[in-house]
Order: structure tokens, then sequence, then C-alpha cells
């Protein structure tokens, strides 16, 4: 590349990365204020408008600290700093620090990054030597995977596939509800009426419908519900035919399970459910007594919380089975000896928010490493909800995720021979954008906010959707199919890519760093997803005002240089939200 290029080189010869403006401009003004710059770092912000500079320091928390007003502070701070090859010109906008970045080095320095990894830009290994654990999916056995079990999925896939990209050891685990009262009522309900299935064809919906059935009757009936106990303590005990049956729902509902994970992309590197840490539960309960956590209620062993205003967290019931709770504090102990974990992520709906404040509670009790007991996250997120209300198992109001995945399918195949009834594969084509437009969705709001599922924002093929961010990436690769050869970065000149919507893409691709190392940080996918809508909505802006190929050679290979970019990058995001790229839409 021209220019800069020899200057460039020299900035990060030793560092071997892209310049840091955000280090550079705290680093200016901590000097100024004698501050920290790392805890300047954490205030500057992105203006929501590129006319109001590229990056923005609000002076109003300095205020009480320096005793004057933000607009003298920032007034202040601008008077001292000099302006050098890094920064074009600051100013002063009712107490804010605006700066305005030499664009010619963020395009070279953007360039020069992506030169260096093409497809693997925003790559780093940051994690290097840190062992993360995600936990997520987890559904229940002998219960079909229904759009309540598929936002964990999705969640903590993506979460799984960032952490990896940074350079993280990452450790994918289907913690499968496997155990537990609810095997009691299978059961049960199979002995009642097992002989009245056909196993053979749909067996997760066959275990559905007892399922369904037998809660009926646990509901009208205590005794049936306490034969339900009895059947689950037989289970932990070794019970030949409570065993059989809780074998049987199991092997039918994995074979389920791991075809829609086929489909979804969805991988796992353990498949340990509560079943697994069912012998380890004794070890646990030994730890807390010995550490004067138990105490006893009614017969069974608790751990009293009421101090912390937890209220009570029980290890083991009054008939001495064991709880939910024992076997996830018993896969605490194991995972922290076995993973030597930095972080352990629990992916799990905000309607367990107090029994994830419990149970990280008295994992304090059983004497794990610091680093463990302080790398216990629970990753909260607001359930998805049909228009008409809640989902519940229980009383068999279910959407399958199978069933989700062929609608959306067929809905796209319907909308593009619409619009391109001669499109190549087309089958192939629909199940990427189908199952994307799905994927994207479940991740493109802040994790908490709850969702009401809507077709509409689902494939909406011109707005915030998946499908938009794969038209844009068809587009570029279509741009691409109609060139000679992809210019190296020697040969672009960065000044011939100035202009404001050539500037808003370069600007949007020297984010993605930090727009990865922020979805780790928060544990907040939406971060890449909007980063994802910004970059195609900025390129789809770029391609309107710009003519691609133009007769002057010099500005055709640098828009085509940002053309190759912005797909790659586009195709790269979208693969850590789990999503595939089609080739024509």
């Amino acid at each position: 590349m021209k220019g800069l290029k020899e200057e460039l080189d020299q900035v990060h010869k030793k560092e071997n990365k892209m310049i840091d403006f955000k280090d550079i401009i705290a680093n200016k003004i901590a000097l100024c204020i004698d501050f920290d710059k790392n805890e300047i770092k954490k205030y500057i912000e992105i203006p929501p408008n590129t006319d109001m500079g590229d990056y923005a320091f609000p002076c109003f928390s300095l205020a009480k600290v320096l005793k004057k007003s933000p607009i003298m502070i920032a007034e202040d701070i601008k008077s001292k700093i000099d302006i050098d090859e890094n920064i074009e010109k600051i100013e002063v906008l009712k107490g804010y620090l605006n700066f305005y970045i030499n664009k010619k080095l963020l395009t070279e320095t953007v360039f020069e990054e992506y030169s260096k990894r093409n497809e693997n830009y925003g790559k780093s290994d940051i994690g290097n030597g840190k062992n993360i654990i995600v936990e997520y999916s987890a559904p229940n056995i002998a219960k079909p995977f229904h759009i309540g079990h598929l936002r964990t999925t999705i969640i903590g896939a993506c979460l799984y596939k960032v952490y990896k990209y940074l350079g993280y050891n990452v450790i994918g685990i289907n913690h499968l509800g496997d155990y537990g009262t609810q095997f009691g009522k299978i059961i049960e309900g199979y002995k009642m009426w097992g002989k009245d299935y056909d196993f053979s064809d749909n067996p997760i919906e066959k275990f559905m419908d007892i399922y369904v059935r037998i809660n009926e009757l646990c509901g009208e009936d205590e005794e049936v519900l306490e034969r339900c106990r009895d059947n689950f303590k037989k289970l932990e005990n070794g019970d030949p035919y409570c065993v059989e049956v809780w074998k049987k729902a199991k092997d039918l509902s994995l074979k389920e399970f791991e075809r829609l994970y086929d489909v979804l992309g969805v991988k796992f590197d353990s498949y340990n459910g509560e079943s697994f840490y069912a012998d380890k539960v004794d070890e646990v309960e030994e730890i807390l007594e010995k550490n004067g956590a138990i105490s006893i209620s009614e017969g069974a062993k608790i751990v009293d919380l009421e101090d912390k205003k937890l209220g009570v967290c029980m290890i083991k019931k009054s008939n001495e089975s064991s709880t939910y709770a024992a076997r996830d504090l018993a896969a605490i102990l194991y995972r922290s000896r076995t993973y030597d974990f930095d972080k352990c992520l629990y992916v799990v709906a905000e309607e367990q928010n107090l029994y994830f404040k419990q149970i990280f509670e008295v994992a304090k009790y059983l004497g794990l490493p610091e680093k463990s007991v302080n790398g216990l996250i629970h990753v909260s997120y607001g359930m998805t909800r049909l228009p008409e209300g809640k989902m519940s198992t229980r009383n068999g109001n279910v959407v399958k995720v199978e069933d989700l995945l062929q609608e959306s399918i067929d809905r796209v195949s319907e909308i593009i021979s619409e619009k391109n009834a001669n499109i190549e594969n087309k089958e192939e084509e629909t199940k990427k954008i189908g199952i994307g437009a799905i994927l994207y969705y479940n991740l493109c709001n802040t994790l908490a906010k709850t969702q009401i599922f809507d077709w509409n924002q689902v494939l909406n093929f011109n707005g915030e959707s998946g499908p938009y961010i794969q038209y844009i990436y068809v587009r570029t690769k279509s741009v691409l199919e109609k060139v000679d050869y992809i210019p190296s970065y020697d040969e672009v000149d960065s000044s011939k890519i100035q202009d404001k919507n050539s500037l808003a893409v370069i600007s949007t691709l020297y984010n993605f760093d930090e727009c990865l190392k922020m979805v780790i940080e928060k544990n907040e996918p939406s971060f890449l997803t909007r980063f994802l809508i910004e970059l195609a909505q900025n390129y789809s802006n770029f391609y309107n005002e710009n003519k691609i190929l133009v007769d002057d050679e010099e500005t055709k290979k640098a828009r085509i240089y940002l053309t190759k970019m912005v797909g790659d990058v586009l195709k790269t995001g979208s693969s850590l939200l789990g999503m595939e790229m089609p080739n024509r839409m």
C-alpha cells in the first residue's frame, strides 16, 4: 500500500498488531490530568454520529474531582494535547472531547491487518492459556426439543465460538437433564401406559404424551406423586426396571437431539449430564458438613442462606434422594478439578437467577481455588415466548425446533420463488437462509430482553435480520465474481478511498476486534449482531454511492479490496453466530 505504509510498519513492527487509537487517546488525556490511563479508556465511547468525531471522552465524571465544569475541563485538556499523526483534530462539544483520527492512517492500519490475516481478521490469542467452560442447551431427555431450548443452545454455541476465536481453550458442555423426580414421573407413566405406545416411531412425542398425562394425574392424586418420587429414589439405587426405562428414554432422546444439533451446526465436547454426577454428591455433602454449612430442616439437609437473603438451598431430600442443586455443586467440584477453569459460564434463562445465586454462594464452602469460585458466571437471558403466552411441556403447548426450522425454510423458499425463481441449488440456499434467520433472531437483542416470536422480524430481508446480512454478503461475492483478480495490499492506494461512505465501512471494520472482545467481556452476542448489521448497512451505502468497477484503475483496486474485506468479515462474523452464507439469493 502506498502513502504511510513505511511509517505504519514502524508503528507496529514491535507489537505486530493494529494501532489502538482508543489507547492512544486515553494516554494523551491521562498525561494532561494525571489519571490512570486504563480508567480513562473505559469511558471513551464512539459517538452516534461520525460528524461528532470517531471517539468521544465525556468529562462529566471528572467535574467533582477537578472542581470544574465539564466544558472547562474539556477545553483545558484540549489545549494541552498535541495534534500528531494519529489525530486530525479535537473539538469540545457540551462537555465532551471529540477526537477525529487520521483517516488515511486508519485505512492503512485496517488494510494492513487484513492483509496479514485475511479470513482470520479479528482473530487473536488473548485467551492463550485460559480455560473456559460453556454449559449450554441442556435439554431434558424424554421431552421434545422446543424453542425454549433453542435460545440457550444458540447463545452458548456463539459464545463458545467467539472465545475459541480469541485463543481461549473452550470446553462446551451439554449438561443433559437426565435425572431427577421428572424421571420418576416418566417411569410411573411408562408402567401405567407404556404398552399403549409404539416407540419405534416419534418416540419423544410418545414420552411427552406420557409426561403430560402423568403430570395431570399427579395433580389429582397425591399417592401417584409419591410413587413418582419413590421411583426416582429406586433409580438412584439402581433398580433394574427403573434403570431400563430411564436408559431407553435417554438413548432415544440423544439420537434425536444430535440430529437437530447437526442441522444447527452445534457441537459439544462433553454430554455429561446430571446422572454423571449422581455418585459424586456424597463428597459434596461431606465437604459442606465438614465446613459447617449443612443444617437439618424437616429431615432434609440444607444450606441456610437467609443471611444473604437467598433463602435455603436443599442438598438432600428427607427421603435421602439427591437434589438438582447437589448435582450442580458436584459438577462444579468436578469441573474445577478436571479443567482448572478460569470461567464456567451457565447459559440458562432468567427464571433461574435466584437458583444460580444460591449455587454460587454454596460453592464458596467447597474449598475450591479462588479462581474457580470467582469464575462461576450465570449468563442469564430472557425467554422466547409465543404471541399467546408462555410455553409449557407439562401442558403440551410447545413449538418444536424441528417444526420451527422447517417453517422458516419453507417461508424463505416462498419469498425467493417470488423474487428469483431460477436460483441455483435452491433447496441448499433456502436452508442456509431459513436457519440463519432463526439463529440471528435469537442473538440480535440484548440477552436480558424477553422475545415475542415474530416472523415479520425474523425474515425481514430489508431490515435488521440474518437474511439481510446474507444478502449483502452475496452482493460482495457478486462484485468480486465480475473482476479479473483481487489486488494485493501493496497495490492499494488509500487516498482513493477517503470519501464519507468508504470511511464509514473502514471505521466499522476497524472495530471488529473490539466488538469480539466486548462479546466475551459482557458475554453478550448482540455486540456481534449489531456490528454485522452496521457493517452490512454501511457497505450498502458505499455500494449505492460508489461505482466499484470504474475506469480509474487505482480507485477500482481500492474499492475491490474493501469489498473483499467486507465479504470476508461478514462471513467470519456470521460463522461465529453459527450462520452459513449462501452463494445466491
